[in-house]
């Protein structure tokens, strides 16, 4: 049987997170577009929910709960606020599932505590490549084996850059096969150019280059292609959601509208051609939310999501 209904425990995780979208993300939302800065004081009482941190280990503080389908449900609403903000909200988990999943116990250690303190800290996640040609699965970042290390060299684009606060960046590059690297920020060779993006001010982005970038063996994850690919899937389901809550924001601020905007005395919204209008909206905006909690709900049975 397929049941379309939030368990309790969901239903109340939602109902947080819309409360926390309306009260404190959507009033400080054009002051983080204007100004290109994520407003930290919404990005510490996020962390302070623990939305991010409810997903990481038990083992290092944070919740174990590892559903995507639940995640799905937090993002939209954080979307529903705003997406700029949302994704800046989320950006931990760029990194530290990655970490959490496939890293040495070692690198763990490093990592995970800083995500999982007292204040918020970002993660950040180095995919796309500035390419017409480019293939998520098969990046022209490469990884060589040098002794014990691996030296990255390439182009990324569109990397979350909350500034000055980044420990790490899971880095996509090609070492044979696809393969996941841990670098830190600050790492030589590393450098940085703002990007200027239409849309979602709110979250910095960079263009990333990599020149001879060297990290030891350890830094590689130990994900094959296959997992690699589950965590890009992982993430696009996670991005979808949110635009889904974003899309969801504007269907019912038109559909207010409609309802208040009066012609030859009417709400126009008793016009067929805008009635038609508001329909096929909410019409795409579920058919889309469906898919996506069908990929989420793939995940979480640990089957292929990626269709």
């Amino acid at each position: 049987m397929i049941d379309f209904e939030p368990s309790a425990e969901q239903a109340l995780i939602i109902e947080t997170v819309r409360q926390f979208a309306e009260n404190e993300i959507r009033p400080q939302c054009r002051v983080a577009d204007e100004s290109g800065v994520p407003v930290a004081s919404v990005l510490d009482a996020a962390h302070e929910l623990g939305l991010v941190a409810n997903s990481l280990p038990e083992s290092h503080g944070g919740g174990g709960e590892r559903s995507a389908v639940t995640g799905a449900m937090v993002a939209e609403e954080l979307g529903w606020g705003d997406m700029a903000l949302a994704l800046a909200i989320l950006s931990p988990g760029l990194s530290g599932l990655p970490v959490a999943e496939h890293a040495s116990e070692t690198l763990q250690n490093q990592v995970l505590p800083g995500l999982l303190g007292d204040t918020f800290r970002p993660g950040s996640l180095a995919i796309t490549e500035p390419r017409f040609d480019f293939d998520v699965y098969h990046p022209h970042t490469t990884a060589k084996a040098d002794g014990d290390e691996f030296v990255l060299d390439g182009v990324k684009c569109q990397v979350p850059w909350i500034e000055g606060t980044a420990q790490v960046i899971v880095i996509a590059a090609d070492s044979g096969a696809l393969a996941g690297f841990v670098v830190d920020a600050a790492a030589p060779g590393l450098s940085t150019a703002t990007e200027l993006n239409m849309g979602l001010n709110g979250l910095p982005t960079v263009e990333l280059t990599l020149s001879g970038v060297r990290v030891s063996k350890e830094a590689r994850l130990d994900a094959d292609d296959a997992a690699i690919r589950r965590l890009i899937d992982r993430g696009r389901v996670a991005v979808a959601a949110a635009a889904i809550g974003t899309a969801r924001a504007a269907f019912e601020t038109s559909r207010d509208y409609a309802k208040e905007r009066e012609t030859f005395g009417q709400p126009i919204a008793t016009r067929q051609a805008i009635a038609f209008m508001l329909a096929d909206m909410a019409i795409e905006i579920d058919g889309a939310r469906l898919l996506i909690w069908e990929a989420a709900a793939a995940m979480d049975r640990g089957e292929d999501s990626g269709r």
